[in-house]
């Protein structure tokens, strides 16, 4: 049985990977309505990842005897004054759930809880490229600035992001 303290954090971090998804999803369609696709399929693409994050830690949790406790997701922006804008607040948002992962990694530290430490290896090394791919397109929108042309490249570049299922949900197929 997980200890209560870890199955409240991991708890309070599947809310937050939900609501992550959900802020994400509202960005996806402020792009879509905008008529920038290929940014709403990217943003799509983060809604999916959330998705996928937040089921990895109910799979363990309920794997750990513990029991997921699911609370309403709270609103979420709904428009960005640009695609500058959204990114920067998209590498914002990161950098708190990157805080967030670690305080749990602490925590399961704290407690002597090392397959939750060992489970979180693998977030510690997820917001790392999440904050990593957020950097690297605010850099490439500052460079565009207003050149609707390379906006409109960097749009159809996006659009063919695709989603891939994260390798501690594949690994259980």
């Amino acid at each position: 049985m997980i200890n209560g303290k870890i199955q409240d954090a991991i708890n309070a971090q599947i809310n937050a990977e939900f609501w992550s998804g959900y802020l994400y999803l509202s960005m996806a369609m402020h792009f879509e309505a905008e008529g920038n696709s290929g940014i709403a399929n990217w943003f799509r693409i983060q809604f999916k990842e959330e998705q996928a994050h937040a089921e990895i830690f109910i799979n363990y949790l309920n794997s750990r005897g513990g029991r997921v406790m699911l609370e309403p997701i709270a609103a979420v922006e709904t428009s960005w004054e640009s695609p500058l804008a959204a990114f920067e607040a998209t590498l914002a948002h990161e950098e708190k759930v990157t805080a967030m992962i670690n305080n749990l990694y602490a925590l399961a530290e704290a407690e002597h809880d090392y397959a939750t430490r060992g489970k979180l290896d693998w977030f510690v090394s997820e917001q790392v490229e999440e904050e990593e791919t957020a950097r690297n397109l605010i850099d490439r929108l500052k460079l565009i600035g207003n050149d609707g042309l390379a906006l409109y490249t960097l749009d159809r570049e996006l659009a063919t992001r695709v989603y891939n299922v994260p390798a501690p949900l594949a690994q259980q197929d």
